[in-house]
């Protein structure tokens, strides 16, 4: 029986990589179950806030002198968002969990989704936020039932950021994009419903 070669071609190669049927999972949002009246708009609103907040990241003239992809990330210290939401096995932090609180996981991403709107809010010049802002009003109020904060320290005076506060806001909206990745991830867990095997 004659051996009959293969040859692949690197542009089949590519194609056959980048094809959405060799991706095995995504980590897309979904609605949350039993969490106010959540729907499958849900999906939207934080797809949207993950893209708008990288949209936001790339706006070179937002950070002006400053290289926003090279500096570090500012996370929301005041929660355990992803200790909190770890899934049922899961042994990243070195001990394995047998059980997964949805209670105190969607506490800790409310306090998340509170905090981040708070800083963006009192942001001086909030237009070039608009887009985040608008996408993470619309997450909270329909797929969180949360109310707005209402109590923004806003200093509007200024419309010229400092270089401090331009880095800090490339800072914080970098740990906000980690971090609704991490609300993502933990959306469609509890989507799944294997939280609850």
């Amino acid at each position: 029986m004659p051996v009959v070669k293969l040859y692949i071609s690197p542009a089949l190669l590519l194609m056959l990589v980048t094809s959405p049927l060799w991706r095995v999972s995504q980590s897309l949002p979904v609605k949350v179950k039993g969490q106010g009246q959540a729907t499958d708009t849900c999906v939207l609103y934080a797809h949207a806030l993950l893209k708008n907040i990288t949209n936001v990241l790339s706006q070179e003239d937002l950070y002006s002198g400053i290289n926003c992809t090279k500096q570090g990330i500012a996370l929301n210290t005041d929660t355990n968002t992803p200790s909190a939401c770890a899934p049922k096995g899961s042994s990243c932090s070195g001990i394995i969990l047998s059980l997964f609180d949805q209670e105190s996981c969607l506490k800790n991403i409310t306090e998340d989704l509170r905090h981040y709107y708070r800083f963006l809010a009192a942001q001086p010049d909030p237009d070039s936020l608009r887009s985040v802002l608008s996408t993470l009003r619309e997450l909270m109020e329909k797929c969180f039932t949360l109310s707005l904060p209402t109590d923004l320290s806003m200093d509007k005076a200024s419309a010229d950021r400092t270089y401090n506060d331009r880095l800090r806001l490339c800072k914080v909206l970098k740990g906000f994009q980690v971090r609704t990745i991490t609300i993502n991830r933990v959306l469609a867990y509890m989507n799944s419903g294997e939280h609850t095997t």
